[in-house]
């Protein structure tokens, strides 16, 4: 039952209660939560940008929810997680309400979050939360290879963010995304591509624009390299914001450069995220990149 519980702002002393009910999240598709890794992080970062919810039942933690705001106007949801012992209250919608409020109350207009596609009923709390369907995606995952060039007969990618944020604004792939492709400061969420984005990607990052003989025929950028641990071992990572391209030659040529500079990273892994669509799955597989085996649904809700 939901009555006498309350949403407030999480503390360090909910740790253990909130670990409680999340080890075992996704146990039936043996996977691990990774709220129990970065809860300590997410209390301690807390502030005007950030906030990290839970639903207080006085001596138990019944749920927990994150708010975080990417641009001025774009909020975004993540952690949602209800404890078992209370499902069937309507926590998931009160938490949502409560990063509503905080979201709009900091100017945002919109929210969005990313759920699972095989999680059904995170889907649904989603939409009796109040969001609604926006887009959908997939991972690709080149492997870093120094001796690619990104150079095909007829294409050659260079570095300059107009020419890839032109071809971004006419392209398939922009559309098939509505604009989103992944933040940069933010690892799970997607934000609003802009020019000024690509161009502070081309000062900070890399930027890819596929050049062919009829002009700009694909583009990608790096949001951000990092270490994690995985598996009990350390991996380097390198992640690409967005791979958008017009045909398999121009995909081919794109992911070679991506996998090149990831090997120049020293990266172990990589991610590059990709519309949902036949093309660009296809291409994908065409060009011998791995992809992740099921899309990843955004949705989003109206807070003006």
């Amino acid at each position: 039952m939901s009555t006498g519980i309350h949403i407030r702002q999480a503390r360090r002393e909910d740790y253990e209660a909130v670990v409680e009910f999340t080890r075992g999240t996704w146990a039936d598709r043996e996977a691990s939560d990774y709220i129990p890794d970065v809860y300590h992080e997410w209390v301690a970062s807390d502030g005007d940008r950030q906030r990290t919810f839970v639903a207080d039942a006085s001596d138990d933690i019944a749920g927990i929810c994150q708010g975080v705001l990417l641009s001025g106007h774009e909020a975004w949801a993540q952690g949602m997680r209800v404890n078992p012992d209370y499902r069937g209250a309507g926590l998931s919608t009160k938490l949502n309400d409560a990063l509503f409020a905080w979201a709009r109350e900091h100017g945002a207009s919109l929210c969005r979050n990313m759920v699972f596609s095989w999680n059904v009923a995170g889907l649904g709390g989603s939409r009796a939360a109040g969001f609604d369907p926006r887009t959908e995606f997939r991972w690709a995952h080149p492997e870093p290879e120094p001796n690619h060039s990104g150079k095909k007969p007829g294409y050659d990618v260079t570095d300059a963010p107009d020419d890839a944020w032109g071809y971004w604004q006419r392209s398939a792939a922009r559309d098939a995304l509505d604009g989103l492709v992944l933040d940069r400061n933010e690892s799970w969420a997607v934000s609003e591509l802009t020019r000024e984005r690509l161009r502070r990607a081309a000062d900070e990052t890399r930027v890819f624009a596929v050049q062919g003989a009829d002009g700009i025929r694909g583009m990608a950028h790096r949001v951000r390299d990092y270490e994690r641990e995985q598996d009990g071992e350390r991996e380097h990572w390198a992640e690409y914001g967005v791979g958008a391209w017009d045909n398999l030659d121009a995909a081919r040529a794109l992911f070679d450069a991506i996998s090149a500079d990831a090997a120049e990273l020293d990266a172990d892994r990589t991610r590059v995220l990709i519309p949902e669509t036949p093309r660009h799955v296809s291409d994908a597989a065409a060009a011998r990149v791995a992809v992740s085996g099921e899309p990843d649904f955004v949705l989003e809700a109206d807070l003006s």
